[in-house]
């Protein structure tokens, strides 16, 4: 479990690196201002699709469906139903692109009239990329299978690189028009790579083939799972909209601290495929084992990494954005945005529990339970809160939908979840009260990472998730 969640992290940390690349130079090219708003708008719907499958919304469901066949069974699935998505995610390119100016209205309702100018022509051309994020997350599940899990793990550094040259390359010459038609390009690179394994591989998708019933039973498999998926995007669009009604630029520093959050995720990404495909093939004692031994994971590697964000907070953002972030809200808001991500751990590691056993329903009815208090929340906590109200009521629906995962699945005594949470929030608090309010940067920095390695080191003693059960 550990080697195969090695590897998938690595390849996958370079793509998010990539990725708050690309935030960056965005930043530096165009300011913390109403063009970046608008560019980020037009690109919420896109990345909000390929985020979603990079999580599993698509392998959850098929790689269970892809494992109970035989070889030749498993290439003329693959063969049937890679037309089928392909058409789809045109289908999909073809609602975003020809409804964009409505869809950055909705998204952005605090841009001014050029705002929904530029937003919507970058629409027009992102919204094209979906063909490519849906066939990659097809292609995928072969890989995952075969636990070739780096290679499937490189789409997020394929899509991010062409902008990420882009904008390097242009500076401040670059245009939201060009930067689109680079994003395009890295959606055509994302399932191209795959491309050459999966023919070594003995697959032939120039031959017809037929898998009866096989498109109909991954739409049953996957409905849940894209429920819930559009009930937290429909939390991240509130976020949006909230955040475009703050001011000029706050869609901006909630997209920069969510990318910044998104860095320590990494490895919770790789380990929540990778127990997944274990836990599809043990039941009883050896699943709950497995599944005791990736939340202690999840607690092992997130604690550390939100200690350490809280902490040093203002000397990161300083550090990467000394012109435009030292008088704003950015430091602040990161270390909000890093204490739900402990929480967050838990809970895809619980619904996956469930997914193992073939239950993508009661997930789905946790998860939109924990939905509804974060959305209540965010139409009430901004108001006298500002900014930080979206990261507390983001922590509120955290917290909930965790407890009726535990509840329904009745795991609330087997699970060591008060000891852990207790300790976290603990840690957390420690690193908000004596590191986040330092001045020195370099102190600042200097104690946060020495303290994230002190509680990574007693964590990994105590919880020890690499040991036999």
């Amino acid at each position: 479990m550990f080697g195969s969640t090695l590897w998938l992290t690595l390849a996958t940390l370079t793509g998010l690196a990539a990725g708050f690349a690309r935030e960056w130079l965005l930043v530096a090219a165009w300011g913390a201002g109403g063009r970046s708003d608008a560019f980020l708008v037009s690109l919420f719907l896109p990345e909000a699709l390929r985020m979603a499958l990079a999580a599993g919304l698509l392998s959850a469901a098929a790689l269970p469906l892809y494992q109970q066949r035989s070889t030749q069974e498993q290439r003329n699935w693959l063969a049937a139903l890679a037309p089928q998505v392909l058409l789809c995610g045109l289908g999909l390119g073809v609602l975003l692109s020809v409804a964009s100016p409505l869809w950055v209205r909705l998204i952005g309702p605090g841009l001014d009239d050029e705002g929904y100018a530029v937003a919507a022509s970058s629409l027009h051309w992102l919204a094209w990329s979906a063909p490519g994020f849906l066939l990659h997350a097809l292609l995928c599940v072969p890989l995952q299978a075969r636990s070739r899990f780096a290679l499937a793990g490189l789409g997020s550094l394929l899509f991010n690189l062409p902008p990420v040259i882009y904008l390097a390359m242009m500076r401040h010459d670059a245009s939201p028009t060009g930067l689109a038609g680079a994003c395009l390009l890295g959606s055509v690179l994302m399932p191209g790579v795959l491309l050459p394994a999966l023919l070594r591989d003995g697959w032939q998708p120039w031959r017809r083939t037929q898998a009866p019933g096989a498109g109909r039973e991954l739409l049953q498999r996957i409905g849940p799972l894209l429920s819930s998926n559009l009930a937290s995007q429909g939390l991240a669009l509130m976020e949006r909209m909230v955040a475009s009604l703050l001011g000029e630029g706050a869609v901006t520093w909630v997209n920069l601290a969510r990318k910044l959050i998104n860095l320590p995720l990494i490895a919770l990404m790789s380990l929540n495929q990778v127990l997944l495909g274990l836990m599809s093939g043990t039941q009883g004692d050896q699943r709950m084992a497995l599944l005791r031994k990736g939340l202690s994971s999840a607690t092992l590697l997130t604690v550390p990494a939100v200690a350490g964000l809280i902490g040093a907070s203002g000397a990161l953002v300083t550090l990467l954005l000394p012109n435009q972030a030292v008088a704003g809200p950015l430091p602040e808001l990161l270390g909000w945005f890093a204490v739900p991500l402990m929480f967050g751990a838990w809970n895809a590691l619980l619904a996956r529990y469930a997914y193992a056993a073939g239950d993508t329903r009661l997930p789905l009815k946790c998860e939109l339970t924990g939905s509804l208090l974060n959305a209540a929340l965010l139409m009430i906590l901004p108001l006298f809160l500002g900014l930080i109200g979206i990261a507390m009521a983001a922590v509120c629906g955290a917290i909930l939908t965790g407890v009726l995962l535990m509840r329904r699945q009745q795991l609330l005594n087997p699970l060591p979840w008060r000891q852990q949470w207790l300790s976290g929030a603990a840690i957390m608090l420690l690193a908000a009260t004596v590191l986040h309010p330092l001045s020195s940067i370099w102190l600042q920095l200097g104690l946060s990472c020495v303290y994230g390695a002190v509680v990574l080191v007693g964590l990994a003693l105590w919880l020890r998730p690499w040991r036999r059960a």
